[in-house]
């Protein structure tokens, strides 16, 4: 059955409109480019300079132990992330994750102004928990 206009010879196709879906999907990618960096959470340390070559990527969230330079530590797991505990309590926690999660990366964020013994503590009670190996978090050198 075609569709013809009075008057006219022409026959009318019908066409999908797909401008406003490309609008839509414009509208979501600079939504999930904004929020995406919001989605690292964590304690705030002044990370030190270094060259180092980036992690692997896994598909595993790792767990991330912050070391702040008073001494405190803080691990992002659960919803009290930003509370301080003792290192005890992270150690139990890591090893509960690791007995479940086997391949989870274990990682050290240590303020540059912690001292050297904070954080060696830190990465040998991971060890201690099963963490077959520990990695220190840096920025990249600037310029």
């Amino acid at each position: 059955m075609s569709v013809f206009r009075k008057g006219t010879k022409k026959k009318l196709v019908s066409e999908i409109n797909v401008v406003p879906y490309i609008d839509v999907m414009l509208v979501l990618l600079i939504v999930f480019m904004v929020t995406a960096p919001l989605l690292m959470q964590g304690v705030k340390v002044d990370l030190p300079n270094a060259p180092s070559a980036p992690m692997e990527d896994s598909d595993e969230e790792p767990l991330i132990i912050s070391v702040r330079s008073d001494g405190t530590y803080y691990l992002n797991l659960g919803a009290d992330e930003k509370d301080a505990k003792p290192l005890e309590e992270i150690k139990q926690t890591v090893a509960k994750v690791l007995r479940q999660k086997p391949g989870t990366p274990v990682l050290v964020w240590g303020d540059t102004e912690a001292r050297y013994g904070l954080i060696v503590n830190a990465m040998t009670e991971l060890q201690q928990a099963g963490a077959p190996s520990v990695g220190l978090v840096t920025e990249p050198p600037q310029g």
